[in-house]
């Protein structure tokens, strides 16, 4: 790998005194709270509950931004205008920092959904592009990111992992899709999961996407029909859990 620029990932900034209360009523993370060098991955939600956008939050002083797929970027903004009305906010593109990642970096932060995933910062880009070794990486772990993976109002944040990856705070208020969130996750209803498997393992029925160059399939199947076997360690502990209480 000769850089560490995420070249998939794109930066918005959002600034302006209403910032933290407006996001604070959107997001599934607390952002009242967010300390720089401390990101937090979040998401915009359905009313009902389903995913829309994740991505990652950055401090920057008074301002926010956005760790974002490139390709979403301008969705993105453009949902989150919808949401502003007459708060003083500005949402625009970060252009003088990227995203990077490695490893192993010292003294950089460690990637907010799990440590194994290695390091995360912002800085100017450089040259290189850290993006597919990042891809494979994540996903040989068994974290999902952006629409290609998680869809669009399809799957339940907490389907897509989101509480055992620090995706969701149930004392922060509320925010879009807030309620039924929380239902599922006091009830614990969490019934299927998103999971990546051998494609020799694959279930068509159950498939949201194939990754041929991986060698995987991503699908949503039921608790009951996953075989730990096939799970990164991190997912066989959550979803044996709640059998063993």
């Amino acid at each position: 790998m000769t850089g560490t620029t995420l070249t998939d990932r794109a930066l918005l900034r959002i600034s302006g005194e209403e910032t933290r209360s407006f996001l604070q009523g959107l997001l599934t993370r607390d952002v009242l709270t967010l300390k720089e060098g401390e990101p937090r991955w979040t998401a915009m939600l359905t009313p009902q509950g389903k995913a829309l956008f994740d991505f990652i939050l950055w401090a920057d002083g008074d301002d926010v931004l956005v760790d974002c797929e490139a390709t979403q970027a301008g969705a993105l903004a453009k949902r989150l205008t919808l949401y502003r009305l007459r708060r003083k906010v500005t949402i625009a593109p970060e252009d003088a920092l990227a995203v990077h990642w490695a490893p192993h970096a010292e003294g950089k932060p460690l990637d907010p959904r799990l440590s194994a995933l290695g390091h995360r910062w912002l800085a100017e880009p450089d040259s290189g592009d850290a993006a597919p070794a990042f891809r494979a990486h994540r996903l040989a772990l068994g974290v999902f990111e952006g629409v290609s993976e998680l869809g669009q109002d399809q799957l339940l944040w907490l389907e897509t992992n989101a509480e055992e990856l620090n995706g969701v705070d149930y004392d922060k208020g509320c925010y879009v899709g807030q309620e039924n969130t929380a239902r599922m996750h006091y009830r614990n209803k969490v019934n299927r999961r998103l999971v990546a498997v051998p494609l020799a393992y694959a279930d068509e029925k159950r498939q949201k996407a194939v990754l041929s160059d991986l060698g995987l399939s991503i699908e949503l199947r039921r608790v009951e029909d996953l075989n730990p076997a096939i799970l990164p360690d991190w997912l066989a502990n959550a979803v044996a859990e709640p059998a063993a209480e």
